[in-house]
């Protein structure tokens, strides 16, 4: 929404505001993550003292990349679907954003430790088997002379050529779509992208204006669960079906904005794939608190039960590592009448004058999302399971009733004009941390916010506040921080 400059009639009145005060975020649901991934995400927040939603983000992501291997789900229309989830968390700077990410792959990180340790054995081995391998086809070619017939049903008592072990990475933090490929296609099946700095990822060479589309569409693919096609001049055709991948990219305010404004995402759909959870800014409050003695031990629960499904093997297709062949995980029957009445729920709300029709996409995705979620939550309680129970599924609800919600309260504040954004960030500076009580362009491009780098960007700037009431003109300059200056404003502080 874009707003048109009017000069106030008067510097009696009170100033505008710049932007509609965005409604708060909801608390996250973290007792509808179940016993251990709720105890853990509060742990987490009581170690780190990072916001609890951020925490239940963290959390979670782990667990669906930890199971996302071992079992697809059924969906109540019978599609049968990969539990994988992407997550956005966004958060300012300080928030600890590193931190919580830490505590919560710790597990992770500690499995592919393991796994460097297990390739290690394994690829010499297979270097051995494949020279081995090697040697024999060709003594088999050349000792047959020619003879056709004898050297197929030599090849053929041979065997195929050994697969190389899968390499030791589960994680990584800001690839481009072919990298990934490459990755899965060399590594492991269920891998995540996973960063802490998830600006990196944005504003990286797979979301650049020229890739963004392709790589959108490509994460969306395996969103969905389809296998991976590449065609390349050089590389040929490359066919990966049996992989699962997990996302959790945490953000700052503005790359958040940059997704969530961007056309070409929102068309395409990859954003109706994420679960976006914006948090309440904790810093000032973080004044130093003992955790509870508990603390500790509801992480090590939470750690010990990760590793113990990391440690398990994936079920493979065909033998081969590279691919697995997840069990189908299917609703209970009560469970799956309380999905239906979830969806005809959605459903109605959808129309013209429907609460969920401004975030139609994910909407629509909705009930998907909510038995995703509800087959990671059974699956990290029980590695065994089979069938996802009522419980499970009025869980997975909760959480998507709530991850729509924030969609919504963000989806209002994505309309607002960048200018006016840039604007209020100006506007901040100037109340908290500028203390003169005028203010110049220089002084605006020269030690203000880093992103207003030149004297026209602070004028148009300027310009939107003074329309605004929060700064006023000085007739003929004045001097500011010693030095005078010939355009100078007055900055309002108080309404």
């Amino acid at each position: 929404m874009t707003e048109s400059v009017t000069m106030l009639k008067s510097p009696i009145e009170r100033p505008l505001p710049l932007v509609r005060q965005a409604q708060p975020a909801g608390a996250f649901p973290i007792e509808a993550l179940g016993p251990i991934l709720g105890e853990a995400a509060v742990a987490i927040h009581e170690l780190v003292q990072s916001p609890p939603a951020m925490c239940g983000q963290a959390v979670l992501a782990a667990a669906a990349l930890a199971v996302q291997g071992h079992a697809d789900v059924e969906l109540a229309t019978g599609q049968i679907k990969p539990v994988s989830n992407f997550f956005l968390t966004v958060a300012a700077s300080g928030e600890r954003k590193t931190a919580t990410d830490q505590r919560a792959l710790a597990p992770v990180r500690k499995h592919e430790e393991f796994l460097a340790e297990k390739y290690k054995a394994e690829r010499l081995a297979f270097l051995n088997d494949h020279a081995a391998w090697d040697a024999a086809r060709k003594a088999a070619i050349k000792s047959r002379k020619g003879d056709r017939a004898a050297i197929r049903n030599a090849l053929n008592q041979l065997g195929p050529e050994p697969v190389a072990p899968p390499l030791p990475l589960l994680t990584c933090p800001d690839p481009t779509f072919e990298g990934l490929t490459l990755a899965m296609q060399q590594g492991q099946p269920s891998m995540g992208v996973f960063s802490s700095e998830g600006g990196q990822f944005v504003g990286g060479h797979a979301m650049s204006e020229e890739n963004k589309l392709a790589s959108a569409a490509a994460f969306s693919s395996c969103w969905d669960g389809e296998p991976i096609k590449r065609v390349r001049a050089k590389d040929g055709v490359t066919i990966l079906p049996g992989r699962r991948l997990a996302m959790h990219l945490m953000v700052q305010p503005d790359v958040a904005h940059i997704l969530l404004s961007d056309p070409v995402l929102v068309d395409q759909g990859m954003l109706s794939r994420y679960l976006i959870a914006a948090l309440e800014p904790r810093a000032g409050h973080r004044f130093h608190k003992e955790p509870s003695p508990k603390s500790r031990v509801k992480l090590v629960n939470y750690e010990q039960q990760m590793y113990t499904i990391l440690q398990r093997p994936l079920p493979h297709a065909n033998d081969n590592p590279h691919e697995v062949a997840p069990r189908v995980l299917r609703l209970s029957r009560d469970a799956r009448t309380m999905l239906i009445n979830f969806a005809d729920h959605v459903e109605g709300q959808l129309g013209p004058d429907g609460e969920l029709k401004p975030i139609s996409g994910l909407a629509n995705k909705l009930p998907e999302h909510a038995a995703r979620l509800a087959a990671v939550l059974t699956i990290f309680a029980d590695p065994e399971a089979h069938e996802i129970g009522l419980e499970a599924v009025e869980r997975g609800i909760k959480l998507a009733r709530h991850y729509a919600d924030e969609a919504i309260r963000l989806f209002e504040g994505a309309k607002i004009d960048a200018k006016l954004r840039r604007a209020a960030r100006l506007l901040s500076w100037l109340h908290e941390s500028w203390k003169e009580p005028n203010v110049s362009l220089p002084d605006i491009y020269q030690r203000g916010p880093s992103f207003i780098g030149s004297r026209k960007s602070a004028l148009g700037l300027v310009v939107e506040l003074e329309a605004h009431g929060w700064l006023r003109k000085l007739p003929g300059g004045a001097v500011v921080a010693g030095e005078h200056r010939r355009n100078v404003w007055h900055v309002i502080r108080e309404t």
